[in-house]
């Protein structure tokens, strides 16, 4: 298990060669294993393999290749639609609908998906997370035909690798573990921190390709820009109002 975890990197080129069904029920019987809110698994996985459908989906991923041309996406969902309905068809008054449990339900979301993620490396399969989910998250779920109660978080495209990428990078542990406590940075440990990061020669590239004088100006200007994270932030909230998770 270390071993995979540790050979973890994400896969953006991919063979058409299909998922045998055992390896894929391998797969999502393993991402039903994950820890969950009080046993109630809330969420669903749509495993998407028909060729027409990734296609449709594809411009909502900014039709990135991979999205056709793996065999298969998972849109990873929150979900307390199932388990709401199964509470009134037994007499029980569910109380689901507010945010408190839209966090409970991603959180068992993630944690599935995640599952989902090693054990496919565990078989050879190769994966990537989208975030692009969360950006057109409202377009996704009308073309998934998600009922009320439920709403995407991620999708992960999965088959096997047409690539053998380097490992990315990664801050050290000491940026992102703290004991006992949170213990706040100071200004020299944040530059001790991203030194290695910044010093790379990835990072050269991409300040010559961008024109810009450091990296984070490429996250804040040009990657994760201020009036993109607000427009995204107001349409996924409005999906959540849509899919009854605002009765606060």
């Amino acid at each position: 298990m270390k071993s995979v975890l540790f050979k973890h990197r994400s896969i953006r080129k991919y063979r058409p060669a299909p998922i045998p069904g055992d390896v894929l029920r391998d797969v999502l019987e393993a991402a039903t294993r994950a820890s969950t809110c009080g046993n109630m698994q809330l969420y669903s996985l749509i495993v998407t393999q028909d060729r027409a459908l990734r296609e449709a989906l594809s411009p909502c991923h900014f039709n990135q290749p991979m999205v056709v041309e793996a065999p298969c996406l998972v849109t990873v969902c929150a979900d307390v639609h199932r388990f709401t309905m199964w509470c009134e068809q037994r007499d029980a008054d569910p109380a689901y609908d507010n945010f408190a449990w839209f966090l409970n339900a991603a959180t068992d979301a993630l944690l599935a998906a995640q599952n989902l993620a090693v054990e496919a490396e565990m078989h050879g399969l190769g994966i990537c997370y989208l975030g692009t989910t969360l950006y057109t998250a409202e377009r996704i779920a009308k073309i998934l035909e998600l009922p009320k109660g439920v709403v995407p978080l991620t999708t992960i495209v999965m088959g096997y690798p047409d690539e053998s990428p380097e490992l990315t990078d990664r801050l050290p542990l000491e940026a992102v573990v703290h004991y006992e406590k949170y213990t706040d940075y100071t200004a020299a440990e944040i530059d001790e921190l991203w030194a290695e990061k910044e010093e790379s020669e990835l990072t050269r590239r991409l300040l010559a390709e961008n024109a810009l004088d450091n990296l984070a100006k490429i996250f804040t200007r040009n990657r994760y820009r201020r009036e993109d994270n607000l427009a995204i932030s107001r349409s996924y909230f409005e999906l959540l109002r849509e899919k009854g998770f605002f009765n606060q």
